[in-house]
């Protein structure tokens, strides 16, 4: 005699609809990560531990030949400041992200801090994440 149930419940767990989230959220982490990017010169920055954000930004980029950008627009030395002034305007608010080349002269990366020093601007120092 046969007391078994009718009606078994299966013990395996179909783990499609799982898959196809896990997909979909790395599909649209990739897509937004690459909309995500920093309009500026291509140097190589020194390595630090820590993060800032901050939207209302002015890049300055001293390359290792030591050339002066602000924004993608390359600057005189002698023009620097002048420039700065003109791309902070009268938002004190801005701050001045100085990226400057691992391999810099230490003068050049001072003289864009004395300046926003000078004329009281926030800065930020960029680096290269761990």
């Amino acid at each position: 005699m046969n007391l078994r149930g009718r009606n078994k419940v299966d013990p395996s767990f179909n783990m499609s609809s799982m898959t196809d989230i896990v997909f979909l959220l790395l599909i649209f982490f990739m897509l937004t990560s690459t909309l995500v990017t920093v309009s500026a010169i291509d140097v190589l920055l020194p390595k630090a531990g820590g993060k800032t954000e901050n939207s209302k930004s002015v890049a300055v980029t001293i390359t290792n030949t030591s050339l002066f950008y602000i924004n993608k627009i390359k600057v005189d030395a002698s023009t620097l400041e002048n420039e700065l002034l003109k791309s902070v305007g009268s938002d004190k608010q801005k701050t001045i992200v100085i990226r400057g080349d691992k391999d810099v002269p230490y003068k050049n990366v001072m003289k864009v801090i004395d300046i926003a020093n000078k004329n009281k601007l926030k800065m930020i120092l960029a680096v290269k994440g761990n």
